[in-house]
């Protein structure tokens, strides 16, 4: 049963009341204005005209018609009432007023059910009645429409009538434009989810990735200004920047720290764009440089930094930069959709992780401790065959205890993330660390990762493609040694991992490997997958982001090695 069909039963009983109350009403004024129980005849009519509209008050024909016929009936009793009334001999008319009242119910009931056309068809057919029955009606050698008492009282309760209805359609529209405006998360994300997929798909190669955006910007600016490098930064959390793309011969260590005194924060932090006579980078040469460090500002909103160097002095004066700023204004809102995108793709990952974690520890990890709980009861109650029995038991004892930690090993996984704070190396190291103890891997780290941080988004991906090497090398490998290398540098990065098993032969991408997740995510952040054998045996992962850095950049490292 629908709500609504639930609904009218319970509806019925006040309208019925409702009714009940007003012909009650209505009959005693009546009685009042005529002292004639005769003239009770007309309660009793729009009782009867009324029934319909109580008994199906949802029917698209004999609910209105009901009403009609309730307002026709008004309109005649009010005239004849008030002939037959003995108020007001000197003005006439006023017994009008004894029957009107009740035209407050059909009105009431159309403004109920939202139906505002039909509360004005009714007041319409009410004054047209209450005049044509005053034009037909002979009063004191007169005719009733000609008494002033009776055209007041029509008029005062049609008028009322007419209020109450345009009040309750205003506070409908007000109460629904506030319905409209009230905040609703989930119908609010689709509609704007669906108005970006649409967006996105008529985007120049259809995508939203921030670190594409990047690029195609500083191409844009190398032919309105001069420059030898450049980059777009943007920020991670932690008063740091990250790179998100730079063009030049040589990798630039870029200064990423918004506290420190620079030509960079000056730019984040005012909005405006900075000129410079010395070079952004943490470690430079020296000679001539000129830099010119535009804010990328969407609305109110500071959404990353462009960065312009050319190794000669004076190389962007302010028709250069009028020139820059012209591109980057655009850029600045096409840089934030992205970098919202990705943000809200995060997160969306990060629920869907989080509800599979918990669907597997109170689903199936429960269900099979139970069933190792059945098997140990079972082990202490054997009598036939007890030494057969006892074997296979022990034999799916273990088989379950394999399975439970798998189970928590792929919790471990899905619940493991790129701390803010600890980066991505951290994170690697502690997956590797966890895994090998389980698998009895002896487990070799070598972390050299700078104090820069890639995007929150490129770090994931490289944390989930180290998660699936790693876990294949346990699993699938039947190594002994399992070498993890994490090598950071934004933008460029390098993860690999190698293993001494007895390698992946000819499987290919599509394989039962998990190499075709590896190369989608692999993908997605404009990596580079690699898959080769490992002399003397076993097989090396690598996903490389970026360029090669230089060498000389001054960084903060860790190596490790964990035997």
């Amino acid at each position: 049963m629908s709500a609504s069909t639930a609904a009218r039963p319970q509806t019925r009983p006040v309208a019925a009341a409702a009714r009940a109350v007003m012909l009650a009403l209505v009959g005693v004024l009546t009685l009042v204005a005529t002292r004639d129980p005769a003239q009770l005849w007309w309660i009793a009519l729009l009782a009867v005209a009324g029934a319909p509209a109580l008994l199906a008050p949802g029917h698209r024909l004999i609910g209105p018609l009901s009403r009609l016929a309730e307002a026709v009936v008004i309109g005649l009793a009010a005239s004849q009432v008030a002939v037959s009334s003995a108020l007001g001999s000197s003005v006439g008319g006023l017994g009008a007023s004894a029957v009107l009242p009740y035209l407050a119910v059909p009105v009431t009931v159309t403004a109920l059910r939202r139906q505002f056309r039909e509360g004005a068809v009714l007041l319409g057919v009410t004054a047209a009645t209450l005049l044509v029955a005053g034009a037909f009606t002979e009063v004191d050698g007169g005719r009733q429409l000609g008494q002033a008492g009776y055209l007041a009282v029509c008029a005062q309760w049609l008028i009322l009538a007419g209020l109450g209805l345009y009040a309750a359609g205003t506070l409908h529209q007000v109460m629904r434009v506030r319905a409209e405006g009230k905040p609703q998360p989930y119908a609010e994300a689709t509609r704007l989810l669906t108005q970006l997929r649409t967006v996105a798909r008529q985007l120049p190669g259809a995508t939203l990735d921030p670190g594409g955006i990047s690029e195609h910007l500083l191409e844009e600016l190398r032919t309105v200004a001069p420059g030898n490098r450049g980059a777009v930064l943007s920020a991670s959390g932690g008063g740091r920047l990250v790179v998100l793309a730079q063009v030049g011969v040589d990798r630039v260590d870029w200064e990423t720290t918004l506290d420190a005194d620079s030509a960079i924060a000056d730019a984040w932090a005012s909005q405006q764009p900075q000129t410079s006579a010395r070079s952004q980078a943490r470690s430079h040469s020296g000679g001539d440089v000129s830099a010119l460090i535009v804010p990328l500002v969407a609305g109110v909103r500071t959404v990353g930094l462009v960065v312009l160097e050319a190794d000669a002095a004076h190389a962007y004066p302010p028709p250069v930069v009028s020139r820059v700023t012209a591109l980057t204004g655009p850029a600045a809102l096409r840089l934030e959709a992205a970098l919202l995108f990705d943000e809200v793709r995060s997160l969306a990952t990060n629920e869907e992780r989080q509800r599979l974690a918990r669907e597997i520890h109170d689903g199936v990890a429960q269900e099979l401790v139970m069933v190792g709980y059945g098997i140990d009861n079972a082990l202490a109650y054997v009598d036939e065959d007890p030494k057969e029995t006892a074997e296979a038991l022990r034999t799916l004892r273990a088989e379950v205890t394999r399975v439970i930690t798998e189970l928590r090993l792929s919790l471990f996984e899905l619940r493991s993330e790129v701390d803010r704070h600890g980066g991505l190396a951290a994170a690697i190291a502690e997956y590797a660390r966890t895994v090998g103890a389980s698998g009895g891997l002896r487990v070799h780290l070598s972390l050299d990762e700078s104090t820069a941080r890639l995007p929150a988004a490129t770090e994931a991906e490289l944390l989930r493609i180290a998660q699936e090497a790693v876990t294949n090398a346990r699993k699938h490998a039947g190594a002994s040694n399992l070498w993890v290398t994490c090598e950071v540098d934004p933008p460029y990065a390098q993860i690999e991992v190698s293993d001494d098993g007895h390698g992946i032969g000819d499987q290919r991408t599509d394989g039962h490997y998990g190499l075709a997740i590896m190369a989608e995510r692999a993908e997605r952040i404009r990596g580079r997958l690699e898959i080769s054998p490992r002399q003397p045996s076993g097989t090396t992962v690598a996903v490389v982001v970026g360029s090669s850095p230089r060498r000389d950049n001054v960084r903060g490292s860790a190596a490790a090695e964990v035997e």
